[in-house]
């Protein structure tokens, strides 16, 4: 791939599961990829050198710095950004507390929100900002009991990502976000376990790469539900 097709993608949640599949999938297309997860050691074992892997946690402050400092000395500008980290917490309500909604949203929510501004001035028309949510955030979708904090974080990002596209209409720049339905993933393992969902991380990570590329020339604020299930 010439260095003019090339694309300089951030993905956050790459430790396993989705991100840590799109990171492969860019990288092998020849894209430069900044794969930020809590742990950097699994992607950072594999021998890409168009591959960075910084240790990122959403809700720290420096860490916020240490990836503006990369892109400015590396990069220059972002083209794409896949908000995809995300904690799920499968909790009654009743015993779900204000520390761990503040906990889900830290990640799902603030998190999202302060990535995407620190990244957006390195952005330029046609880049393309992507959140992760899930089904479970769409108004009229099945609900699951014990994921009050989670599916409400959800639909959160999406409302944010309406405003963003508004806000940032005269720039060029693209704001979506993908409403996943059950993906076979280490997280849902934990949170249901003994679950089969009916997509694999690797199917669903295809479509996102696809979406991240090319979506922004057809959606703008828009939320596309990725759900082979109804309702």
């Amino acid at each position: 791939m010439s260095k003019q097709q090339s694309k300089n993608i951030i993905i956050t949640g790459t430790s396993r599961g989705i991100g840590f599949e799109l990171v492969h999938l860019f990288a092998s297309q020849g894209h430069n990829v900044l794969a930020l997860s809590r742990n950097a050691q699994p992607v950072s074992n594999l021998n890409f050198d168009n591959i960075t892997s910084m240790a990122f946690d959403l809700s720290n402050a420096e860490d916020y710095k240490k990836v503006t400092a990369f892109v400015e000395d590396n990069w220059k500008q972002v083209d794409v950004l896949i908000n995809n980290a995300g904690t799920l917490l499968n909790r009654p309500f009743n015993e779900t507390t204000m520390a761990d909604f503040e906990y889900v949203y830290r990640t799902n929510v603030f998190g999202v929100a302060e990535l995407t501004r620190v990244m957006v001035p390195f952005m330029k028309a046609k880049s393309h900002v992507v959140t992760i949510s899930s089904m479970g955030g769409v108004q009229g979708s099945m609900k699951f009991p014990g994921l009050a904090a989670y599916s409400s974080s959800k639909g959160a990002v999406i409302t944010l990502t309406e405003l963003l596209a508004e806000e940032y209409k005269a720039s060029g720049i693209a704001f979506n976000v993908l409403a996943l339905g059950a993906v076979q993933t280490e997280m849902l393992e934990e949170a249901f376990p003994g679950y089969q969902a009916p997509t694999t991380a690797q199917e669903m990570a295809i479509y996102i790469a696809n979406f991240s590329l090319n979506g922004h020339k057809y959606y703008n604020g828009k939320m596309l539900q990725v759900s082979s299930t109804t309702p």
